[in-house]
């Protein structure tokens, strides 16, 4: 779950790392009460969607007088902007974060993420603030410092030090800043079960302090239960409705842009479902994953949720029946035919427990549009072909 960038900086101030005051608005009006509220003369008037890039794409800008917050607040606010982390479509700017301006020196990168190789947080940092940190990876790599911290002794002063040194820190003063600020965000991070936290950029100013000028925070959703709190921040206008909907349900469900719907049970299967669709010639709109707790209902709601893309021209229902068995997915298929108007082919590849059952139970639906795939690779050819009207 992600959060935007005054929902981190209200978690960052519980544990004391410092951030320019700034008030969340949702109005013109209110845009320019928070910046007399901040009072002046310079303050920054930044877009809140779940993406970075925002300055890039117009979202951040400076304002010098009410009348430029005004002015700036009226652009930006119910814009679509797009970035390099959105999609071509963009997103809707429903919200804007009024911010005091910052007396800036130098911009650093500095984030906590978890490395998966290495199984445990990674601390990332770099001079190059300001700038996509995948640019400065593929172009300037020797300019990222990676600092691993072992969970089982957590933040230490040698981790604070190799961080210092490598950002080029020589004053003493500037070096206990940085590490103080470094073990805060690590503190943050563990306390919260967060996947990911990024300041980009992290400005030094005139006296040698360290800022977070942003702030972009995700969690472990798996974790949210002992995090209420931060389960309130879910912004659901953020998310994919139709996501939001499956999941309701107990599916999980991503978009994609191809023509042929997938309802599979497990993540695995999933991807290599998708895979093989791509291998016979076709392209999957859909990710899919049902679970092991199909029925009716469930099934019916996922034709429902695939077919809303009006480019799904057919649909792959690839089941391997352990959890669930395959005569209750064959079931589930026809009553949810029976729920939901579903008007494109559906290819049916079911095996495992009670596959004979449920080979049955569809020869004798006899109903048209349902096809049925002997094995994987013949599903999909059949889904890739009915996709194609042939």
């Amino acid at each position: 779950m992600n959060v935007h960038e005054y929902q981190a900086k209200q978690i960052f101030a519980k544990y004391g790392v410092p951030t320019p005051k700034g008030i969340m608005v949702e109005s013109v009006a209110d845009a320019v009460k928070a910046a007399e509220e901040l009072g002046g003369p310079v303050w920054v008037v930044k877009a809140q969607i779940h993406a970075g890039g925002r300055g890039l794409g117009g979202g951040v800008k400076l304002a010098k007088s009410l009348e430029e917050v005004e002015q700036l607040a009226n652009e930006i606010l119910g814009m679509t902007l797009v970035t390099h982390q959105t999609t071509a479509e963009g997103k809707l700017v429903q919200k804007l974060y009024i911010e005091e301006g910052a007396d800036i020196q130098s911009e650093l990168y500095l984030s906590v993420v978890l490395d998966r190789k290495l199984e445990m947080p990674l601390i990332m940092a770099s001079t190059e603030g300001g700038m996509n940190i995948e640019d400065v990876a593929a172009n300037t790599p020797e300019k990222i410092i990676t600092v691993p911290v072992d969970p089982t002794i957590g933040f230490q002063g040698f981790h604070g030090r190799e961080l210092a040194f490598g950002l080029g820190l020589t004053d003493k003063d500037e070096q206990k800043n940085i590490i103080n600020f470094a073990k805060k965000l690590y503190t943050l991070y563990m306390d919260n079960d967060a996947e990911m936290i990024e300041i980009n950029p992290l400005v030094k100013t005139g006296k040698g302090e360290f800022i977070a000028l942003d702030g972009k925070m995700g969690f472990d959703n798996s974790a949210l239960g002992r995090h209420p709190e931060i389960a309130a921040m879910r912004d659901l206008s953020e998310e994919d409705p139709d996501e939001v909907e499956a999941a309701k349900y107990g599916l999980s469900y991503v978009a994609l842009d191809g023509e042929i719907g997938c309802m599979v049970n497990g993540a695995g299967l999933a991807m290599g479902t998708m895979d093989t669709i791509n291998y016979m010639g076709g392209t999957p709109a859909n990710f899919l994953d049902v679970g092991g707790s199909a029925n009716a209902e469930t099934v019916a709601k996922g034709f429902e949720i695939i077919l809303k893309n009006p480019k799904v021209k057919a649909i792959f229902v690839n089941i391997f029946g352990g959890i669930v068995r395959c005569d209750r997915i064959a079931n589930g298929i026809l009553e949810a035919t029976k729920i939901t108007d579903v008007n494109v082919p559906v290819i049916v590849r079911l095996d495992g427990t009670n596959a004979p059952e449920a080979a049955e139970i569809l020869k004798n639906a006899n109903i048209k549009n349902i096809i049925v795939g002997n094995d994987l690779g013949d599903g999909a050819a059949k889904a890739v072909a009915a996709a194609k009207g042939e």
